[in-house]
């Protein structure tokens, strides 16, 4: 069976950038980046995306297009014979499917508020209460499974209808939703009273910050906002390189997708920021920015309950996004390895997501008892597994990998990557990826680990 191809190059660029861009961008780069010094930590974090980030994501885009495979097919064929890097497409293929069974909780949980929203259950509730509807969101065993069951069906029958007329026509309206969303989010954000001192605290150097935070933490934080960002180290940008034609350079698709996640990174913190000042709420980590705080803001803001619907609409067209992107692996996977056609590797995948995704829908209610990691709860213990270990050191396999004798190769790869009209990998770069770029992912990983 012939391997579709995107139809345009703007397609391939908004589902790689919509795979990329999901909660982490809204609820953590804004808080990060207020916390540790703000412009100064926004300017370490672009550095770091484009030395960090970019290579990985362009190498995970080589593998991909020079084999049209997934990525145990595609290690099996550039590895050198009676070499094992194809066991790590088994660990990137279980890394997807552990990265999906807490991610769809969590995308389940945005659009029920946005049904929330919409439907005015936020009308009539004030600043004290506004964390009772979430407390009641997460207890309640039906909320948890309904939506996250929607956010499965829904993933998959996007991807059972292919790659042009699933994935790349669903994905296109998701993101192109998603930005004029979040324009208008900012423009709405940056005309409220206080927006000037949101924007201060965002974006201005803050020495007093940098002095409490220290320089040193502040550049570890960039580097791992930067590095988790682009959701790279499970092959998970691979499987889009597969589609692709040879028409382009890799690093300059690699570059357009960076800039597409990074405005929406940066943009977010001009939603938040300036309405967060502005109705005196505390900026705070995590969920409960998301779920506790902002919602605080929009019920006193004239027409709340319409902006907090737009931004809960936005932050499901966010999480939607990665889990096609992500499920689209996994259903590829099904496809090359093991010769299921599209329609009977979706049902496999339906049915196995569905019951992986159970034990985390779960875990703040009738599993809220089950504590795995260092005493972390269900999807905590998931994220740990997949942000701290599987990722970096994945990323750190597809690096040596392209890049050393022992696999792929540097010029095999550089020959691959600099195919197309674009920007070019020069030769003296493997230097730096050989012998720089590895340490800074080792020091991610123990920073993970500590």
């Amino acid at each position: 069976m012939e391997r579709e191809n995107f139809r345009s190059r703007l397609g391939f660029i908004l589902v790689s950038a919509g795979c990329a861009i999901g909660i982490g961008n809204v609820w953590k780069f804004p808080y990060v980046a207020g916390q540790n010094g703000g412009g100064i930590f926004v300017l370490f974090y672009l550095l770091f995306l484009f030395i960090m980030g970019m290579p990985i994501l362009t190498m995970e885009l080589a593998i991909g297009r020079s084999t049209k495979k997934s990525i145990y097919k595609a290690y099996k064929t550039l590895e050198p014979k009676k070499s094992h890097w194809h066991i790590h497409g088994i660990v990137c293929i279980l890394g997807s499917l552990m990265l999906m069974m807490y991610y769809t909780s969590v995308a389940g949980w945005m659009l029920n508020y946005a049904l929330k929203f919409a439907t005015g259950s936020f009308d009539k509730v004030n600043d004290d209460t506004v964390a009772t509807i979430f407390n009641n969101m997460l207890e309640s065993p039906a909320q948890s499974l309904i939506f996250m069951a929607i956010t499965v069906a829904f993933g998959i029958i996007v991807c059972s209808f292919g790659l042009q007329n699933g994935i790349e026509k669903i994905t296109k309206f998701m993101m192109l939703g998603l930005i004029s969303l979040i324009i208008l989010l900012a423009i709405h954000s940056l005309t409220l009273d206080k927006a000037s001192e949101g924007l201060k605290f965002y974006l201005l150097p803050n020495t007093s910050n940098i002095k409490s935070v220290g320089i040193g933490n502040i550049i570890t934080a960039a580097m791992n906002q930067s590095f988790f960002t682009l959701s790279i180290g499970a092959a998970s940008m691979e499987i889009f390189g597969s589609y692709m034609n040879k028409d382009h350079s890799l690093t300059s698709e690699a570059l357009r997708i960076s800039i597409l996640d990074t405005f929406v990174a940066i943009i977010s913190g001009l939603i938040i920021f300036p309405a967060c000042f502005s109705y005196n709420v505390e900026t705070t980590a995590g969920p409960s920015l998301i779920f506790i705080t902002l919602p605080r803001v929009f019920i006193n803001m004239p027409y709340g309950r319409v902006w907090g619907t737009l931004f809960f609409v936005f932050m499901t067209f966010a999480s939607f996004s990665t889990v096609i992107a992500v499920f689209e692996n996994l259903i590829a996977s099904g496809m090359d390895n093991l010769g299921f056609s599209r329609k009977k590797s979706s049902i496999i995948n339906f049915i196995i997501l569905l019951i992986t995704s159970i034990p985390c829908a779960l875990g703040y209610n009738l599993l809220k008892n089950v504590h795995l990691i260092k005493g972390m709860d269900i999807l905590d213990s998931e994220d740990f597994l997949v942000s701290n270990l599987i990722l970096p050191i994945g990323a750190l396999i597809i690096l040596l990998f392209c890049v050393t004798k022992y696999g792929w190769g540097f010029d095999k790869f550089r020959e691959e990557a600099n195919e197309g009209t674009g920007l070019k990998i020069p030769n003296f770069f493997k230097y730096y990826f050989r012998f720089v770029l590895p340490i800074l992912i080792i020091i991610i990983l123990i920073q993970g680990l500590i």
